[in-house]
């Protein structure tokens, strides 16, 4: 039977596809967490490193859950891996930012680390679409490029290793700057103090009687100084280093790897031009 349209009745339509909400899948919504978490860390890092160490802790931890849930919903996307790739990329900056300040007699190094990080992530990947196609993941190493970079980023528990150890370097750091008087000494010391001072106690003025805004840099300098025990830093510190040099390792071949690939890609560019071009002038 058909209706005065000419349809038939009780027929149904057939369903149209619904599209989907890229950005609510459940990995992106982990990563959303990480953004949240490592801006309430950037909050407390100032003057309360507890509170931000567990903070940025969680977060770096969440990097590895949102890679589960990809697989397990079979939700990995480009946003996804872009999302996750600049997270860490800001929240470890930002944190040797911090660490730049707290001992800015080796801000160089800190400085140096940043650059690294960002120069040898933002080549490889560029080197990874431009060569290998838009649909080529920056995780997918050939391993006659470099069998290095092939180990790092095909086993999952090798990735997760030298991230973690990486990340806790820095925050043990970070946290040996609110607890060592060894690496970051007090801003101010009684004059009447004998000249040796005690780990955690060290001799110096309330800020109250020093400084009337709590928020100037020396008063912050003074709370930061000192908060907590530094034994477990200490011990994170040291047992976390050698895997966190392999990691900036890692970071100088990736960059290399990945500017040899771009050249290789410019000599074939130039040469399907017919560059340099037989006869013509040279430009001084």
């Amino acid at each position: 039977m058909a209706n005065g349209n000419g349809t038939a009745l009780g027929s149904r339509q057939p369903p149209q596809d619904e599209e989907e909400n890229i950005f609510l899948f459940y990995p992106n919504l982990i990563g959303y967490g990480r953004v949240v978490l490592a801006i309430a860390s950037l909050y407390y890092m100032p003057l309360h490193p507890r509170t931000c160490a567990t903070a940025y802790s969680i977060s770096c931890l969440l990097d590895a859950l949102d890679g589960i849930a990809a697989r397990h919903f079979e939700q990995s996307t480009k946003f996804g891996a872009v999302l996750d790739m600049v997270t860490d990329r800001c929240t470890t900056s930002c944190l040797l930012v911090f660490l730049a300040s707290a001992f800015p007699r080796w801000s160089i190094i800190f400085q140096s680390l940043i650059s690294l990080d960002l120069a040898s992530h933002y080549m490889h990947m560029y080197a990874t679409l431009s060569m290998g196609g838009s649909n080529q993941s920056h995780k997918k190493i050939d391993e006659t490029r470099s069998w290095v970079l092939k180990m790092y980023y095909s086993n999952n528990k090798v990735l997760f290793t030298f991230c973690l150890f990486n990340e806790l370097f820095f925050i043990a750091l970070y946290l040996l700057s609110f607890s060592s008087p060894y690496l970051s000494p007090t801003l101010l010391k009684d004059p009447q103090a004998p000249s040796s001072f005690n780990m955690g106690t060290p001799a110096a003025p309330k800020p109250s009687m020093i400084f009337t805004s709590p928020w100037s840099a020396g008063a912050m300098e003074m709370a930061r100084a000192n908060k907590m025990d530094s034994t477990i830093p200490w011990i994170l510190c040291i047992t976390s280093f050698p895997i966190m040099f392999g990691k900036q390792i890692i970071n100088v071949v990736q960059l290399v790897k990945a500017s040899k690939w771009l050249a290789e890609g410019d000599r074939a560019e130039r040469k399907r031009l017919g560059l340099p071009r037989r006869g013509s002038k040279k430009t001084q």
